[in-house]
């Protein structure tokens, strides 16, 4: 065996003639200068293992001597742990996978091999491992946007300071490509140019988070329950195998959301994760305890998700992020991909830790939508009757739709309820929505019954209404219009309301006078009032603006006109059927188009 002079004589003449391979156009004589190389740097990693074993003191300056020629060495040399982690490489090493000592130290080197190449990897590794003095293999390197065919040789070894055995690898190319001739340069193209294939990775990574911003901002998903579901099948389509969601209610992670492979059935894997309670996932428990993102380049536990889930999906690598706003986590959001696939990175972690923000702020803005509805549907039901009364001699019917856009607390309303010797009704419209209509609406809705006690005329009851709105100066007017229904003769009143339709049995049609001020505008105003006289299957038809006043998606507002032509056509027909009857002609009208609330009140005279 040479001594350390000889061995570092050696291999200078070796980078020599290393050197001046790049001007010889022989690829046989390079490769045997690579074989030499190879029992070269066997013989120091022997030399390394010989003087390890030797007690002296005077090893220090000669282990020394083997850490330069180590770090010298014109052949790439990675010393690895039994778990795979890399732990020291030399200058070479750096040089062929472009990335620095601090980078890569530390990393599984797995991690660098070829996704096609990993299994065989691993299991030339675990030979080594169980004792095999060396194994040598044909595999591929890919980091940084470079890609490597090497012969790769792992060999077992003894590192001084070190409680258990090393695992070096040396990577020997499989061909020595010669410089060309000096000329003008070729053009490399995107896919070949690592600065280009960063800036599309960034471009890719920023488009998908543009559409997921786009996804949970539409109305839908603020609306119903949708956004955890629909960023789970978008994660899923983009960037991921299998997306699992876990979200906090009653203070414990919930299993809320799954979303398998796209080229495979829902089937028994997909449900035993359903059912799969995340309490017994650790990386669940992980990211909720320290509110931070987790990735998993190379899984070496297969028990993060609970159980043996993860080695039956076949995960390669796996990343988790919570589901936060900036004051607290609502729950976890976990990616896998499966083993033929490149794994996560550090910068899959920050696209999705952002998308784990949006997502959070999301679902918080759809617990607003959905307590408003809710605040709005009790409101509601406070101005609109559960069901209509029986009116001796007439058929009642009735609709009220909120409209198209985000549930609110409305506007519109109508009522029907008993008065001195008779029945009364009203509709109206309120200008503008939430709370404070809603308590405009009440006192119209409420004045009227009360007052209905003691007056025989609606106008009169309007009127007084009028004046207790303008005193309680809300700053919101109501168009209203309430009627009075003794036998046969309907008193009128109009505040500002819309003319009511008369529809006879043969299919005329014919409107009130309607108009007056609307309620709350001015104080003393007096409403228009009329008396009429409903004949036997007459119907009178009181609407909102919310009718008549829709546009379909072209421009076009809907309009008394078109609504004539409705009620021509249910001349004689039940209110249940004349309602229909406006709403399918309404519908079909506007389309896709955003319509406003739209409230309708039949009467028709039976006998």
């Amino acid at each position: 065996m040479p001594d350390i002079a000889e061995l570092e004589r050696a291999l200078n003449g070796l980078s020599e003639r290393i050197a001046t391979l790049r001007d010889d156009p022989e690829t046989g004589a390079a490769l045997r200068e690579l074989d030499t190389a190879e029992e070269l740097v066997r013989t120091a990693l022997a030399e390394l293992s010989r003087l390890r074993r030797r007690r002296d003191g005077g090893s220090q300056r000669e282990q020394k001597l083997l850490r330069q020629v180590f770090r010298a060495l014109p052949v790439p040399v990675i010393i690895m742990d039994t778990g795979g982690t890399v732990r020291r490489i030399n200058n070479e090493t750096t040089r062929l996978l472009g990335s620095p000592s601090g980078y890569l130290i530390g990393r599984p080197f797995p991690l660098l091999v070829d996704v096609t190449g990993r299994a065989a990897f691993r299991s030339h590794y675990a030979a080594v491992l169980r004792g095999e003095e060396s194994v040598s293999f044909m595999t591929r390197l890919a980091h940084q946007g470079r890609a490597h065919n090497v012969r790769l040789v792992l060999s077992r070894l003894h590192m001084p300071g070190e409680p258990q055995e090393m695992i070096a690898a040396v990577v020997l190319p499989t061909e020595v490509r010669l410089a060309e001739p000096s000329g003008p340069a070729e053009p490399s193209g995107p896919e070949n140019d690592p600065e280009d294939s960063a800036i599309m990775a960034a471009a890719r990574r920023h488009e998908l988070l543009s559409r997921l911003t786009r996804l949970l901002l539409d109305e839908e998903s603020l609306r119903e329950p949708v956004a955890l579901l629909r960023t789970a099948r978008l994660l899923a389509a983009e960037t991921a195998d299998w997306i699992v969601a876990d979200v906090i209610r009653d203070g414990e992670p919930r299993r809320s959301a799954v979303v398998g492979p796209s080229d495979e059935p829902v089937g028994r894997l997909q449900r035993t994760v359903e059912e799969t309670s995340p309490v017994l996932a650790p990386i669940v428990d992980q990211v909720l305890t320290t509110q931070s993102g987790i990735v998993h380049e190379m899984l070496t536990d297969e028990s993060l998700l609970g159980g043996d889930l993860l080695q039956r999906m076949g995960a390669g690598s796996l990343l988790s992020v919570p589901i936060r706003t900036d004051d607290e986590v609502r729950g976890v959001l976990t990616l896998v991909r499966l083993r033929d696939r490149p794994p996560f990175e550090l910068s899959d972690l920050g696209l999705l830790e952002e998308a784990g923000l949006h997502l959070g702020l999301a679902m918080r803005a759809q617990d607003g939508f959905q307590r408003r509805a809710q605040a709005a549907d009790a409101l509601q039901t406070g101005v609109l009757p559960r069901t209509l009364p029986d009116v001796p001699g007439f058929e009642l019917g009735a609709v009220y739709h909120p409209g198209s856009g985000p549930r609110a607390i409305g506007g519109e309303f109508y009522d029907v309820f008993p008065v001195r010797n008779g029945w009364g009704f009203v509709i109206g419209s309120t200008a503008g929505r939430g709370e404070e209509a809603a308590s405009v609406t009440a006192i119209v809705r409420n004045g009227l019954r009360v007052l209905s006690v003691w007056e025989d005329d609606p106008g009169e009851a309007l009127r007084k209404v009028n004046d207790a709105l303008v005193a309680q100066r809300t700053g919101l007017f109501v168009m209203a219009a309430a009627g009075f229904v003794r036998g046969r003769k309907v008193r009128l009143a109009s505040a500002g309301h819309h003319p009511a339709a008369l529809v006879q049995a043969g299919g005329g049609v014919r409107f009130s006078d309607g108009g007056g001020v609307p309620l709350g505008f001015e104080e003393g105003a007096v409403p228009a009032t009329e008396e009429l006289t409903l004949t036997t299957g007459e119907a009178l038809v009181l609407y909102s603006d919310g009718l008549v006043g829709s546009q379909s998606a072209a421009g076009e507002t809907y309009g008394e006109g078109r609504l004539t032509e409705v009620l021509a056509r249910c001349g004689g027909q039940p209110p249940a059927a004349l309602v229909k009857a406006i709403e399918e002609d309404h519908q079909a009208f506007c389309g896709t188009h955003p319509v406003d609330e739209v409230t309708v009140l039949t009467l028709r005279r039976s006998r």
